[in-house]
């Protein structure tokens, strides 16, 4: 018997090092990371209790021992809310809140934008909208409207994507966490059954159990017709549509992509003018 928190505990108790729990790491280890009388140590609880946890015959933790076992674990914000709502002691989303409709007022706004690149998506990563200029930055895909399948599923991406590498593990990160918070959503259950049919990687990847969210970071990407950019981007909650998120790219201003980016721009309203 296994469960969503089990496979989560076990996942991160694998890449955690002694080193890093402050354990001394001698002799001879048969598990990566911490063994599970360690983490129990850590956690303060015995190890009968967290092997029970691991297992899933154990389904009801208190709010003090999933804390313990976070801090155990060094699970970073978004990981120990993720943890928070596996043991059932976080809130999930609410299936009647969750919209693909963008609010026109941030329609407008992303309009505002033409040498920023802006997309709106959901916990699936379904592109719900995109201002001019996102759309001549991605028009190697003019045809799909999902992030993931054209970062596992399509070979251009790696070419695209110049850290493809580190694209990846992050998006399956983001990935994970929304499907923490609305594991019953059909959407997420059928684009997460599709890549684990079609992509090893992404099975790689979502077998490590990471959950984090998008911060702060920048991309670089290898554009067919402007050539490399660097861009930094924003990612900020749509509050009035909660599942929502947008994304915000912005180049260094005097920089070579800055220049690329202008262009990109005066090639977006070109094609608006001459569709």
């Amino acid at each position: 018997m296994s469960s969503d928190l089990g496979d989560y505990l076990r996942a991160r108790r694998a890449q955690v090092t002694p080193e890093q729990a402050g354990l001394p790491s001698t002799g001879h280890r048969r598990v990566p990371g911490l063994r599970r009388e360690e983490v129990a140590a850590l956690a303060g609880v015995s190890a009968d209790y967290y092997v029970r946890l691991e297992q899933g015959r154990e389904r009801s933790p208190s709010a003090q021992v999933i804390e313990a076992l976070a801090v155990a674990l060094r699970l970073p914000e978004d990981g120990r809310a993720h943890l928070f709502r596996l043991a059932g002691l976080g809130p999930r989303a609410r299936s009647a809140a969750v919209t693909d409709r963008v609010d026109p007022n941030l329609l407008q706004l992303m309009t505002a934008w033409p040498s920023n690149p802006a997309i709106v998506y959901n916990r699936a990563y379904d592109v719900l909208a995109s201002n001019a200029i996102a759309d001549a930055l991605f028009s190697d895909w003019p045809h799909s409207h999902n992030l993931m399948r054209i970062v596992f599923t399509d070979p251009a991406a790696r070419s695209f994507y110049r850290d493809w590498h580190d694209v990846a593990r992050n998006s399956v990160a983001g990935f994970r966490l929304g499907y923490g918070e609305a594991p019953d959503d059909p959407r997420i259950r059928q684009v997460l059954t599709e890549l684990l049919e079609r992509s090893p990687e992404f099975a790689r990847l979502w077998a490590r159990h990471d959950a984090r969210g998008k911060a702060l970071e920048s991309k670089r990407f290898d554009h067919r017709q402007v050539g490399p950019l660097t861009l930094s981007m924003q990612t900020f909650d749509v509050r009035s549509s909660p599942g929502q998120e947008l994304v915000v790219y912005h180049a260094e201003p005097g920089s070579a992509s800055s220049q690329a980016l202008m262009l990109l721009g005066s090639l977006a309203a070109t094609s608006s003018q001459h569709p």
